[in-house]
């Protein structure tokens, strides 16, 4: 008897199903309509943005044009949040329901650029470049929260849904701020995506990381006249990069640790009394990233002692690594099958076998665009770091990546700029923008991955975790991407 009555049940609750899950359906196929209608406009918002490659926290244009996007399609805005002139939160809402953000990015690199060519070809003067590809990143998050916007307003769907405009992805944390404002709280769920050279949704981690720029200062002097006058800065930078390097042996062999001089000095015959190094530490485990960054810190101390120098330093970002989600990847893993890749042209394919004859051997085949991965659970921390993880940490949290770039391109380099600035790139940023619409609409439509995702949530934070962000209380660091000087920043 007891058998009979879950039967019956289970059919009562398949028959009640049936009809929501065919209205989610007809929802996707609108979104993805309205995306594939509106596809040329957006391309050339983000295209707008790659020419402007505007770096971290100094994004004012790019910032404006998606706000104005977002605004233009009944979205409030509020601008400036966080102490971040260029972050800014567009909500939109009707009615009750879930709380559905959209994590949109728009920094580029500094140091990189290249033209829309498939050989290397710098734009003379151009300091900076899309080589992350987060003028597709914001572009398609806005995309998709307009799609869903509309979608709401034609079903009368409940709920309310913002798209974050978040800065400084690219060593400035910008969400780390804005997660630390409180700006997150209240928010179900959380959705992103980023450029790629493959089309994935897979559940996994990045690595913990924190930075810092070390200044030290000495005495000028001529380097051959009075040389034991001065005490040089730049001996200090360098004593600190040997001390360091020598760590390397003696941490956790999943560490990372990179520095660039940001400044050296200006002539060889003036002693420096200002050098500046920028130093990266990265773990998967943020609590080695802290202890592993306190001994850098010794380093430093060290070298200024050993030559006669002294050194002070600004912590300027520091992530946590992202917790996973398998709940909420497995839906978006399915809605990026139903978008399916990256379909090339005649024309993008010659493109893309250009770029290709200038990748590593083992670089995949160019089909691979068209391809969707397998969906993976990978729980060690990848290679590298971003500030999603903070958001990961407070909200359930789920993102994937598509064929924006030639397969076996690697993110921050020239051949990621140029095909983030053609068709090539807008393709993949339609892809994103489809199947970030459609996992919003299969949130707000069930509860059950909801509670699914929420209950995975609670399991992965420790027990008695209080949220701690890496950066202490600093203020925003706004200036980080000027450059160094003599005298300090």
């Amino acid at each position: 008897m007891m058998r009979s009555v879950t039967v019956i049940r289970s059919a009562l609750a398949l028959a009640f199903l049936a009809p929501l899950a065919a209205s989610a359906q007809n929802g996707k196929e609108m979104v993805a309509s309205f995306i594939d209608a509106h596809a040329t406009e957006y391309a050339q918002v983000a295209q707008q943005i790659w020419d402007w490659a505007e770096v971290g926290y100094l994004e004012t244009q790019s910032s404006a044009l998606l706000q104005e996007t977002l605004r233009a399609e009944g979205f409030s805005i509020e601008a400036g949040v966080a102490g971040i002139p260029t972050a800014f939160v567009a909500e939109w809402s009707q009615g009750t329901g879930p709380t559905v953000g959209i994590l949109g990015e728009f920094d580029a690199l500094p140091g990189i650029n290249q033209d829309r060519t498939a050989e290397r070809n710098p734009i003379e003067g151009k300091g900076a470049g899309h080589a992350c590809g987060h003028h597709l990143f914001g572009t398609g998050s806005a995309a998709a929260a307009i799609a869903v916007k509309h979608w709401m307003e034609e079903t009368g769907q409940g709920g309310t849904l913002r798209m974050y405009g978040t800065p400084a992805e690219e060593g400035g944390a910008g969400k780390v701020y804005m997660v630390r404002a409180g700006l997150f709280d209240d928010v179900d769920v959380v959705l992103h995506w980023h450029a790629g050279n493959q089309n994935e949704a897979g559940a996994s981690s990045t690595l913990a990381n924190k930075s810092a720029k070390f200044r030290f200062s000495g005495i000028s002097a001529h380097a051959a006249g009075a040389p034991e006058r001065g005490r040089s800065a730049l001996d200090g930078v360098e004593a600190m990069n040997n001390m360091v390097n020598m760590m390397r042996e003696h941490v956790p062999q999943e560490t990372r640790i990179h520095y660039v001089i940001t400044y050296g000095g200006a002539a060889p015959n003036v002693i420096p009394d200002f050098a500046e190094v920028f130093y990266y530490v990265r773990n998967p485990d943020p609590e080695n990233v802290k202890s592993i960054f306190e001994r850098v810190v010794k380093a430093a101390q060290g070298a200024a002692m050993g030559t006669g120098t002294t050194v002070d330093y600004e912590v300027i970002h520091g992530l946590y690594n992202l917790l996973p989600n398998v709940a909420l990847q497995e839906a978006m893993h399915t809605n990026l099958e139903q978008v399916g890749g990256v379909e090339y042209t005649d024309e993008e394919r010659r493109f893309a076998e250009a770029i290709h004859a200038t990748l590593h051997e083992s670089a995949p085949p160019i089909e691979r665009a068209a391809m969707v991965e397998p969906f993976l659970v990978t729980e060690e921390g990848g290679g590298g770091s971003t500030d999603v993880a903070d958001v990961s940490w407070m909200v359930p949290t789920a993102g994937m990546s598509s064929a924006t770039w030639v397969p076996g391109t690697s993110a921050h380099s020239w051949q990621a700029v140029a095909a983030g600035g053609t068709s090539i790139g807008n393709k993949g940023l339609v892809v994103a923008a489809k199947t970030l619409a459609m996992t919003a609409i299969d949130v707000f439509t069930r509860p059950d991955l909801i509670a699914a995702a929420k209950a995975e949530h609670e399991e992965r934070i420790p027990e008695g975790w209080i949220y701690e962000p890496l950066i202490g209380d600093r203020d925003p660091p706004l200036d980080y991407r000027k450059p160094a000087r003599a005298g300090g920043n």
